[in-house]
């Protein structure tokens, strides 16, 4: 199953993180690929929106995963730094949690993550407009992904 949704600013990226934050369930996964500045930590932060959370949610390049108490729990990894790596690092633990998964820069990790999972590519399109691709195998994500619009 493959959507298309093309936003045109940034409180359009952060509103439609946050209805999809809305739908999400216990125990889902994400995973956001983009260029730098293509947005994957704006979409986060309206993730977080729909989840409950009210602590301010930003990049966690530096610290690879940052955690974030809501109506669900949040775990927002971002993987850049960990390309190459092959040490357990414990990730697994917390895709099997009840824990909402945000995966930014995924590949770099591809190997250990869920099959089952959704995936989103967000091209930046101009300064302000970009197009959000979401992909899934699986139905249980289908179904989020449609109740979107």
């Amino acid at each position: 199953m493959e959507k298309v949704i093309k936003v045109n600013n940034l409180e359009e990226t952060i509103a439609l993180g946050n209805r999809l934050g809305l739908l999400l369930q216990p125990n889902m996964l994400l995973t956001l690929s983009g260029d730098l500045g293509a947005g994957k930590t704006t979409f986060t932060k309206g993730i977080g929106q729909g989840l409950g959370i009210t602590k301010v949610i930003n990049s966690p390049t530096f610290t690879i995963l940052k955690q974030y108490q809501g109506r669900l729990n949040l775990s927002h990894f971002d993987a850049y730094r960990l390309e190459g790596q092959d040490d357990d690092l414990g990730f697994e633990e917390i895709f099997d949690s009840d824990d909402v998964c945000v995966v930014e820069w995924a590949n770099f990790i591809e190997d250990i993550l869920p099959a089952h999972r959704l995936t989103l590519e967000i091209k930046k399109i101009d300064e302000n407009i970009r197009e959000f691709v979401f992909k899934t195998n699986s139905e249980k994500y289908a179904q989020v992904v449609e109740a979107l619009t």
